[in-house]
């Protein structure tokens, strides 16, 4: 920007909101920042106006500023006019609007264009309710939230020409100030990628950093991922857990959900081999209980639309509760095959729920509620008749209703051993028939070498009795 407006600027003074020329009978011109309107603190930005061929010179005006205006000669073709501000800070934010000079006289004002810092003061959060996840059609609150003291909250979505919606905060009870922005109805054909920030009604264009951006999920009709756990359904706290996303469709990006949890992270798929893609998400238990019910989604890069959803997925957090139930077994741990077998779980605390898992099972642990019976909680899985596939290592833990991914710790293991008869293993066709051709060549030379010896007794018990004859005579 040249030194005249830069010092004009700066000088803030204002004794007149305008500075007064006589508008002619020339069409307004169209007045607009580049790259927007909305310019992060110390970024360059530059207002442009246009008007009709011809015209001789260009005017800028701020409000609030008395003889505010910088004049720029129009470039080629002659119809606009480029102000320059090198680095955006709060002196510059303001609305703006322009004019233009030409041979029939000044032309009226263009439309005011609010110029807007951003980076100011820290970033609010923004959330969806009840979720990010909105089937098509559907509506969802934006809320947008922050401990500063903002009376207003903006609201700006990607790609969208209108350029923000404004609300004034609420405080709240326990502290801090909010915003609630009605979205809707969504559908998949746009995406729905929004951020919001936070300012002060004394300083309308002086505005927070954004929060970080909300990308709302509509989900399609297309191929559903599926979704599994490495470490199995249950996890104790400070394990990690990884979840991973994949399907055999080429999906670029995938996106997590869980019930109820207003984040909605995403990752980048990768192909582990041509047609297959993934994503792996390291959930940390840290500050947060990963247990809860999940789905996941994959994505195209240059489309807006989602997949449908996987299956959900159960995770239950153990260690959570401060219990630790007793696993006991009924008659004994170790059984035949066939027999009946009860294992009991039990604890002195009060509880809602018991649940029994089996070491290295992928499958969600048997769940039965409580009974109370002898001064104690229990509840007794039954196994009727058991098999060589109930043998194993088990243990049970206890939760409440109230929060039914949430657990106890684990007892004590528990390995239950079935003996009995192993089925046999399956031989091929051509084996058995090459052995029963072998054993009928056994039994047939066999059945010969009887028949030899005894053609041989025989003649020998004959030719004895012969020579005894002889010798009585």
């Amino acid at each position: 920007m040249t030194p005249t407006l830069t010092a004009l600027l700066c000088l803030g003074l204002s004794v007149r909101p305008w500075t007064q020329v006589q508008a002619g009978s020339l069409p307004k011109p169209t007045i607009w920042a580049e790259p927007g309107s909305v310019i992060l603190w110390g970024s360059p930005v530059t207002i442009c106006c246009q008007g009709d061929l011809g015209a001789q010179e260009f005017r800028l005006d701020k409000e609030g500023i008395t003889v505010s205006w910088d004049t720029q000669k129009p470039l080629e073709p002659g119809d606009k006019a480029r102000f320059s501000i090198t680095r955006m800070t709060e002196t510059y934010a303001g609305r703006y609007r322009c004019y233009y000079l030409s041979s029939s006289g000044w032309s009226e004002h263009s439309d005011l264009m609010e110029l807007v810092v951003t980076g100011s003061y820290r970033q609010p959060s923004l959330s969806a309710l009840p979720s990010p996840v909105v089937t098509s059609g559907g509506n969802v609150t934006l809320l947008c939230g922050s401990w500063e003291g903002f009376d207003r909250f903006i609201l700006t979505k990607e790609g969208e020409h209108r350029p923000f919606w404004t609300l004034n905060s609420q405080r709240q009870p326990r502290g801090g100030y909010q915003a609630r922005f009605p979205v809707g109805p969504v559908t998949p054909s746009h995406r729905w990628t929004f951020r919001c920030y936070g300012c002060y009604r004394d300083r309308p264009q002086v505005w927070s950093l954004p929060s970080e951006p909300l990308e709302l999920l509509v989900p399609g009709v297309s191929g559903k991922p599926s979704l599994l756990s490495h470490e199995g359904p249950v996890v104790t706290i400070g394990q990690s857990l990884t979840l991973q996303c994949h399907s055999d469709i080429g999906y670029d990006r995938f996106a997590l959900s869980k019930e109820g949890d207003p984040d909605l992270p995403q990752s980048p798929g990768r192909q582990p081999q041509a047609g297959l893609s993934q994503a792996d998400f390291l959930l940390s238990p840290v500050g947060r209980s990963p247990g809860g019910w999940y789905r996941c989604y994959g994505g195209h890069n240059l489309s807006s639309e989602w997949s449908a959803p996987s299956d959900p997925l159960d995770i239950l957090l153990a260690g959570w509760l401060r219990d630790t139930p007793s696993l006991s077994v009924l008659p004994n741990s170790t059984v035949a095959s066939g027999e009946n077998v009860t294992l009991l779980c039990h604890s002195r605390i009060q509880t809602d729920t018991f649940l029994l898992s089996k070491e290295g099972s992928a499958h969600l642990p048997l769940s039965l509620r409580s009974k109370f019976r002898a001064q104690r909680y229990q509840a007794e899985f039954s196994m009727s008749p058991v098999t060589s596939a109930h043998g194993g290592t088990y243990r049970c833990y206890s939760s409440q209703s109230t929060s039914p991914y949430l657990l106890s710790y684990p007892s004590d293991p528990l390995e239950l051993l079935v003996s009995g008869e192993e089925p046999l293993a399956k031989v091929p066709a051509s084996y058995l028939q090459d052995y029963t051709m072998e054993n009928l060549i056994r039994m047939s030379v066999a059945v010969l070498i009887l028949v030899g010896l005894g053609v041989l007794l025989f003649e020998a018990s004959h030719s004895q009795r012969r020579t005894h004859d002889a010798a009585r005579k």
